[in-house]
């Protein structure tokens, strides 16, 4: 027994216990020896004792359901297991010794009895819990800030593949209408004095284009397959290459046949040549659109994370929901229908821009699953004295009434296993309250409002 209160020593919390307490204490516990590989606890089995780790090192995590949950690690001279005051009922955790272990295991059984006698040990040991308490609690906000990032991230990732990718389509196929535009040019026979009409004809034809519907796929190609023969019927070489142009372009018989008498024999050069020009205009008008779409998309990066902006500033509320909108398309557009209600004399207020973005953007992915993305979301701002309103609605089946209370508790979530840390809406809680906001849930089925009050000049 000396020998084991001489190694508590070595723990600070036990260091300046009396003698006979802790004899008392060693008396209660049991050593146990773990080599590498074993099992010192498993999870699902109850939480009924106290460990004080004397030598070695073992590792605890999730074994069962998702893989993804943190590490925690226990070090010789560490304290852990079931604390006094712990609410744990049994072991969520799995832990193995990485290198051998040597403990001493305490009955939590015998806590009153310890609160009794070490009085001082026991304010210690709540000390401990209380840091766990919060070390967990700070290592879980920290992956549920990770895993809304991560969301964020791919839902940006194929917002930008889109575009990009149409970019590149239009990129190829400039290519291949530089290499035929160089191809018609050296075929073409149209002499000088014919190319003055014909310039003029082309004007005409473009001023009247209208731009082709292709509703019915069958139309245009019935389209494609008149204007091949009246292609092959005027000799034109590779008619079938051509056709397709001509009937994108959407010339009419009438416009063919006006070209046609102006081009002459070099009918099919020329009309290459045309269709072709009309072709690249088509693709820089997508080409614009396209790279149009990453910028929007890029500002509105900038604008939701207020990149190289004082972290506190004015905040204009109506683009902050625009913005999260924006970014939040990915997961809207499937189904959703959002219906904005923005007052037209919203004042800005002063904020944390990038936290105010992630409070909308948590309320609205919520709002997403809620409505298993199909359905109404309505975003609405308005001055109530002196706050800024924003309320986040959605049609979706409702928070049920007995646990609408508990909702911005952490930890606490209503999706499934492995769905849900429980802590999206008690960050939207602590950041509300940080800016000495007021946060508060009106629901029914078909009706859950979350309303988010910003007081227009914060005490921050």
């Amino acid at each position: 027994m000396e020998a084991l209160i001489g190694e508590l020593r070595k723990i600070p919390p036990f260091a300046d216990q009396p003698q006979a307490d802790l004899e008392w204490f060693v008396a209660q516990t049991e050593e146990r020896r773990v080599e590498v590989g074993g099992v010192i606890v498993k999870e699902g089995s109850p939480a009924d004792t106290m460990l004080v780790i004397l030598e070695g090192e073992f590792r605890a995590r999730r074994e069962n359901g998702p893989q993804d949950g943190p590490v925690f690690t226990a070090h010789a001279g560490d304290v852990t297991g079931v604390l006094p005051f712990s609410r744990m009922k049994t072991v969520s955790v799995t832990g193995r010794a990485v290198m051998p272990v040597r403990a001493l295991t305490f009955p939590a059984a015998k806590f009153p009895e310890l609160f009794q006698r070490m009085p001082e040990l026991s304010q210690r040991l709540v000390g401990l819990l209380t840091d766990r308490v919060r070390n967990v609690t700070r290592e879980e906000q920290q992956r549920e800030k990770l895993a809304a990032l991560g969301k964020l991230s791919a839902g940006l990732a194929h917002e930008l593949n889109n575009p990009s990718a149409a970019a590149r389509r239009s990129a190829a196929s400039l290519r291949d209408c530089l290499e035929r535009l160089r191809v018609a040019g050296r075929s073409s026979r149209l002499g000088p004095e014919d190319c003055g009409l014909l310039a003029q004809r082309e004007e005409e034809i473009r001023a009247a284009l209208i731009p082709a519907e292709n509703k019915d796929e069958f139309a245009r190609v019935e389209r494609e397959e008149a204007i091949q023969s009246w292609l092959e019927g005027r000799g034109v070489a590779d008619a079938w290459k051509l056709a397709p142009l001509l009937a994108d372009a959407n010339l009419t018989d009438a416009q063919l046949e006006r070209f046609a008498g102006a081009a002459g024999t070099s009918l099919g050069p020329e009309l290459t040549r045309f269709a072709t020009l009309l072709e690249m205009e088509r693709i820089a008008a997508e080409l614009d659109h396209s790279t149009a779409r990453i910028s929007d998309l890029i500002k509105a990066i900038k604008e939701y994370s207020y990149m190289d902006q004082a972290p506190l500033q004015e905040v204009d509320i109506k683009n902050s929901l625009e913005t999260t909108l924006i970014i939040m398309h990915h997961k809207l557009k499937r189904g959703i229908v959002v219906i904005r209600e923005f007052a037209p004399d919203l004042p800005k207020v002063m904020a944390y821009g990038s936290e105010l973005n992630q409070v909308w953007t948590n309320l609205i992915d919520n709002a997403a699953d809620a409505m298993k993305e199909k359905g109404k979301l309505l975003v609405r701002a308005v001055r109530e004295n002196e706050y800024v309103l924003v309320e986040i609605a959605d049609d979706g089946p409702g928070i049920p009434p007995e646990v609408q209370s508990r909702i911005f508790e952490p930890f606490f979530t209503t999706k499934g296993v492995g769905e849900g840390s429980g802590l999206g809406l008690d960050v939207v809680h602590r950041i509300v309250k940080k800016m000495r906001g007021l946060i508060s849930v009106k629901s029914v089925p078909g009706d859950t409002r979350f309303q988010v009050r910003i007081p227009i000049q914060a005490t921050l």
